[in-house]
């Protein structure tokens, strides 16, 4: 096989495993749906749990039905009080000290427009998704604007997606409590 076909048929894998990874439905979508739909049920706007790989680490939620789910992760100075919050179930009050008050360096954010998990690539005229883990990321299918390789983009998705599915998973655990 010549130099020129072996960089083609490279080239070619490459497009085919990303279109791929962009058809794949995200781990995040059915928990989303079960989270909004445990929350639908209870009643509630927002939502809290303990990360449980960090003793000083907490996730919550702000759900606007049927629109977002905004969603910060961070570790807290003052785990007791959160634990505290927890108990009372003031998980507005979690997400607002979560966002306003961590530890420095350690909060993670989502915003998830549709309330759907995470979509790479949305449909035109489509809101899009962020995820902010320390650098700021748009779901908007735009690789070139964000300064990013489509494999870069796809693979810092895929990243998202997943911490994002364990965030929602402990929510969720929460939820149905």
């Amino acid at each position: 096989m010549s130099a020129v076909a072996r960089v083609w048929l490279a080239g070619a894998l490459t497009l085919s495993m990303g279109a791929a990874a962009l058809a794949q439905e995200p781990k995040s979508a059915a928990l989303a749906k079960a989270l909004t739909t445990a929350l639908d049920a209870a009643k509630l706007e927002a939502i809290a749990a303990k990360d449980p790989s960090k003793p000083d680490g907490f996730f919550a939620a702000l759900y606007f039905p049927g629109t977002q789910l905004l969603v910060v992760s961070a570790q807290y100075a003052a785990p007791l009080h959160m634990d505290e919050q927890l108990a009372k179930k003031n998980y507005r009050e979690i997400y607002l000290d979560l966002f306003s008050a961590s530890v420095a360096g350690s909060r993670a954010s989502v915003t998830d427009l549709g309330a759907n998990g995470l979509v790479a690539e949305p449909e035109d005229n489509e809101p899009f998704d962020t995820y902010d883990g320390g650098k700021p990321l748009s779901f908007d299918g735009d690789w070139d604007e964000q300064k990013l390789s489509e494999a870069e983009y796809l693979k810092a998705f895929a990243e998202a997606d997943e911490r994002y599915s364990q965030i929602l998973t402990a929510l969720l655990a929460q939820a149905k409590k």
